[in-house]
């Protein structure tokens, strides 16, 4: 007998392609498995039966997961260094697109303890618009341990504003910062000065 030597997913497909033919050829008689079908019990189409006994379409239908979600977030946006206001006073460096900016504005939005994160990607806009779009894709656990996944979009708002240090040098770049003297170390400042 030969040896066999096949790289099967699943314990089905090891057994109809490598076992059953040896049986087979044995003479041994093989009953071979049907898949059952059952109806949607909402709309009636022909399906393989699961938990809630519903096709794919039917409870997305009735559950919406997204209802409740945040859809619009504002971001505040320093435009002189860059930074992104994480309250009440963190300011956070992050480039455009990348996965800390990702990360900063998943911690801004409020979502349920009952949904689930499971994908998050940017969607390009236009710099200028001051919108960013994130592509989010949740999933909850519904009618008997059946779990149902939606997408859908979050749009955040940028608006500028300069933090403390930023703001003070765009008021006058040119100002000095100076410390008030007493009258004691102003006399010594003019001795020095008459010498």
């Amino acid at each position: 007998m030969a040896n066999y030597i096949f790289a099967f997913e699943d314990i089905g497909a090891l057994m109809e392609n490598v076992f059953m033919p040896i049986l087979e050829e044995a003479g041994m008689f093989i009953a071979h498995q049907t898949v059952c079908t059952v109806q949607c019990c909402k709309c009636g189409i022909q399906m393989t039966p699961n938990a809630a006994n519903m096709c794919v379409k039917c409870p997305s239908s009735k559950f919406n997961m997204i209802e409740g979600l945040q859809k619009h977030v504002i971001i505040i946006h320093c435009s002189v260094c860059d930074t992104y206001l994480q309250p009440p006073r963190t300011w956070i460096k992050a480039e455009l697109e990348s996965a800390e900016l990702l990360r900063f504005y998943l911690k801004r939005l409020k979502i349920s303890n009952e949904v689930k994160t499971v994908d998050t990607k940017f969607i390009w806009t236009e710099h200028h618009s001051k919108r960013i779009k994130v592509k989010m894709t949740v999933q909850k656990q519904v009618l008997n341990r059946v779990v149902l996944r939606q997408a859908y979009t979050v749009e955040y708002i940028v608006q500028d504003h300069l933090h403390k240090s930023c703001t003070r040098f765009q008021d006058n770049p040119d100002q000095w910062v100076a410390k008030v003297c007493n009258s004691n170390s102003m006399s010594f400042t003019g001795e020095l000065s008459s010498l």
